[in-house]
């Protein structure tokens, strides 16, 4: 299975092509984005395999992450969906984790909430019902997104030695 592509008022979601390493290479590498996330820029290389990883994810397991684009530019604005990611993450994570990152200029402008509503209606479409996201407790933006999104009640947890939360739904 491949992604199917999805369409909000403003965004277009798609699966992911080799043509969209630059820009999302760009947007790893980018100090707004990598803050929350990890604490680090993402080299070139390992955004290769987040990209790989997003297609075999549908091949496996029916599910998985979009590029993000602008409707009417078709500019790539981010990356996100349903994971399954098997990370070192303590407690383990026994439902698909979402999660959502753009680029610094889409920040702000209601980009993630659009698509995510998006992203789990199609999922709850598909049966998945149960999903969790993991956020850094810093991330209050996220945080306040999970929570719109209906994600309740946060459990500490630890991934790479760094303090997470996570949220579930559902």
């Amino acid at each position: 299975m491949s992604a199917p592509t999805l369409t909000t008022e403003r965004l277009t979601l798609r699966g992911h092509h080799p043509d969209d390493l630059d820009a999302l290479a760009a947007m790893w590498a980018d100090p707004a984005v990598y803050a929350m996330i990890g604490g680090k820029p993402r080299p070139r290389e390992e955004v290769w395999i987040r990209l790989l990883r997003s297609v075999g994810c549908w091949t496996l397991f029916g599910y998985g992450a979009w590029v993000v684009c602008d409707r009417t530019s078709g500019e790539v604005l981010g990356d996100i969906g349903l994971l399954e990611s098997r990370r070192a993450i303590v407690p383990e994570l026994t439902v698909p984790e979402v999660g959502w990152t753009l680029v610094p200029a889409a920040h702000g402008r209601g980009y993630a909430g659009e698509a995510m509503r998006a992203v789990l209606g199609w999922a709850e479409a598909q049966g998945i019902g149960r999903t969790c996201c993991i956020i850094d407790p810093d991330n209050a933006a996220s945080i306040r997104l999970a929570e719109k999104l209906g994600y309740r009640v946060p459990v500490e947890g630890v991934y790479h030695d760094r303090a997470i939360l996570i949220f579930h739904r559902g």
